[in-house]
């Protein structure tokens, strides 16, 4: 790890589904923010199109810091690994890094949901819990954090803005949360929130489900703000600007 100006340390990242629109939103951000990228994909050429395209976009010398492989070769060269692929295709991603993925930090973000044509966006019953349990018992020796299902995918595109939300953060790993934490400081304008353990990951991701529904409706990407909050339930103040 390199030391930034600010004294936070640079980081090696993996970003699993990074060609997604979570995942390369996300990447972006990271890349800005001073860490190396390893955006993953399960076909490498299609990964390193990716990576390509966020070096145009963010310039030469941070274009550097930013390129693309397979799953599990970027999960293999990562100090920390962020699982942006939709939940249907979780479980057979978990399979293919299981080997290479150790005690690193995980982050997932996946929300279990399908979209009915009447109803909306409706929650899916995971027989693990959560998607991020199923996450802790697929990848057992990994420090597992839940984090950004909150925050649309579309509101991370927009990398001019501040991003003027909440993170909530869920783990059993208190080191391993403020690794999460430190790494959304890539998102300006957020409040990371420790959301408690990893149990807990279940009602975000089930919070998410009632976002996406306002969302349908309003046309709009809201995202969440929690009020009269004592200091110590909340892992990091990210500025403004």
């Amino acid at each position: 790890m390199v030391d930034e100006p600010d004294g936070e340390p640079s980081l090696t990242i993996a970003v699993l589904g990074g060609t997604g629109k979570l995942g390369s939103a996300l990447a972006e951000r990271l890349v800005r923010a001073g860490h190396t990228v390893v955006i993953g994909s399960r076909d490498a050429a299609r990964a390193r199109h990716g990576a390509a395209v966020i070096g145009e976009r963010v310039g030469r010398d941070a274009g550097e810091r930013i390129g693309g492989a397979d799953n599990a070769v970027a999960a293999a060269g990562a100090e920390v690994i962020v699982l942006t692929v939709p939940f249907e295709a979780q479980e057979a991603t978990l399979r293919g890094i299981a080997d290479v993925v150790d005690t690193r930090v995980v982050i997932s973000t996946a929300v279990p949901v399908r979209f009915e044509q009447e109803s909306g966006p409706v929650h899916v019953d995971v027989a693990e819990g959560s998607a991020s349990l199923q996450v802790a018992k697929l990848l057992p020796g990994a420090r597992v954090v839940s984090a950004l299902q909150t925050v649309s995918s579309a509101t991370l595109a927009r990398t001019e803005r501040a991003v003027d939300a909440d993170i909530i953060v869920t783990g059993d790993d208190p080191a391993a949360k403020l690794v999460a934490a430190r790494l959304l400081a890539a998102l300006p304008g957020i409040r990371v929130i420790d959301g408690g353990p990893l149990r807990n990951a279940r009602y975000v991701e089930q919070l998410t489900v009632l976002l996406l529904s306002i969302n349908m409706g309003a046309r709009r990407s809201t995202g969440i703000r929690i009020t009269n909050l004592p200091d110590d339930r909340t892992l990091m103040v990210v500025p403004s600007s």
